[in-house]
């Protein structure tokens, strides 16, 4: 079975001369690397899927400065409530247009236009931007393979990723209200509804034998109406997965008799007290925990929770175009068929340094528990299989483990000062 897929349209930005100078056109810019990927996987060329699968992509989501949503996803109640067109309108678009380019102002520096993870500034940053169109999300209050919530969404454009380059929403400049927050989380829906259904129709694209007449998605073809209902099943089997996103949020317990301080100050101050207590005592069983084989943690995580495990590895978004189509990531030479068009270079994943007390998807208790016992989605890091009681130890454990931080500004500053009066 023959397939052909391909690279093909321009995606950047393109200048129009009508006599005049114009502004460029920002276009979405195609999946060049999984297309590319799903070429090295076949051995056919890709071309011809890669542009009909532009085509749908147009129709049915439109551009960067005039997003569209799906005529099956706006007819139908349900779906329609997963993102609103006056949000998108107002997160899409060039910033300097009036109420308009909240995305492209604060979030494609770093992941990119199309959501692609690729901004001008991604190669830079230690922690490389999310790739929104897998459709996977690192922190969720839901399971490990479902979708996030919007609540959850919200909670990291808010919030911001401690220790990457994403800071909270109050720290971006024009300043943004709750109301803008709400146009990126939809925006950042559509982006990644839009990202899976690329992938999925190139995926489809590898059945359709080109050469034999078939299409994937052709307008003037004979067979277009069942090209057109696979496409609006694809479209809708995404956005049952944004649906279901409420009803797979992982519920975290109660605690019950074990103590969990609700802050890291409050934990130490707790450790520091004279005399034994229960919060020393659940410290103490999450170490036994960690260091154990079924929880498995020091593995990567090492034994004395520096994120020097012995078992080094992947995320998800790297293994899809390197270990999906059997490219080992240490390979450099094998990838460059795939960084030429765009992925960025393979890194090992950073298991956390617990000393630094920087937990990306919040250091609150419920939200730990939730890493723990839900795993992190696009990593190595699994659901946990352990009693709720020593979930709760282990929180209190690696939460134990992260240092005062350290005064040498104040250091600095008094001995200034003292040199200064010794002087006089």
């Amino acid at each position: 079975m023959k397939r052909c897929f391909g690279l093909g349209l321009a995606s950047v930005a393109a200048f129009a001369c009508l006599g005049c100078r114009q502004e460029p056109v920002v276009t979405f810019e195609p999946n060049w690397v999984y297309s590319k990927s799903v070429e090295i996987d076949t051995g056919y060329p890709m071309q011809r899927a890669l542009e009909q699968t532009e085509v749908a992509l147009t129709r049915f989501f439109g551009t960067p400065d005039h997003p569209l949503l799906p005529e099956v996803v706006t007819s139908d109640e349900e779906y329609s409530g997963l993102v609103s067109m006056e949000n998108l309108q107002k997160a899409a678009g060039a910033p300097d247009d009036s109420g308009r380019g909240l995305y492209r102002q604060h979030c494609s520096t770093c992941h990119g236009v199309v959501g692609n993870g690729r901004g001008s500034t991604a190669a830079l940053l230690a922690v490389y931007p999310r790739d929104f169109r897998m459709g996977k999300f690192k922190f969720k209050s839901t399971t490990r393979s479902a979708k996030p919530t919007r609540e959850d969404l919200t909670y990291v454009i808010k919030h911001g990723v401690v220790g990457t380059a994403m800071v909270p929403a109050d720290q971006l400049v024009p300043k943004v209200t709750d109301e803008d927050i709400q146009a990126l989380v939809d925006y950042v829906i559509y982006l990644s509804w839009r990202g899976e259904f690329e992938r999925a129709m190139l995926t489809e694209g590898g059945e359709v034998e080109f050469e034999e007449g078939e299409s994937l998605f052709d307008p003037t073809s004979s067979t277009f109406e069942e090209q057109l209902a696979f496409a609006n099943d694809t479209i809708l089997e995404i956005g049952d997965s944004w649906l279901e996103a409420e009803d797979r949020v992982k519920d975290v317990p109660d605690p019950g008799d074990i103590p969990v301080p609700a802050t890291i100050d409050e934990l130490r101050a707790a450790l520091a007290a004279d005399g034994d207590s229960p919060v020393k005592q659940s410290v103490a069983r999450g170490k036994e925990v960690f260091e154990s084989e079924i929880a498995a943690c020091a593995k990567c995580h090492g034994k004395e929770g520096h994120g020097d495990g012995p078992q080094q590895d992947y995320d998800d978004w790297t293994k899809d175009w390197t270990v999906r189509i059997g490219i080992d990531p240490v390979d450099e030479a094998a990838q460059v068929p795939l960084v030429a068009r765009g992925a960025l270079p393979a890194r090992k994943i950073d298991p956390r340094d617990f000393r630094l007390g920087l937990f990306r998807g919040g250091s609150e208790p419920e939200h730990l528990y939730r890493r723990i016992a839900a795993g992190i989605d696009g990593t190595p890091m699994p659901a946990a299989t352990l009693p709720e009681e020593d979930i709760w130890n282990l929180v209190n454990f690696v939460r134990s483990l992260a240092e005062p931080p350290k005064e040498e500004g104040v250091e600095a500053e008094a001995a200034q000062d003292a040199s200064l009066q010794a002087s006089r």
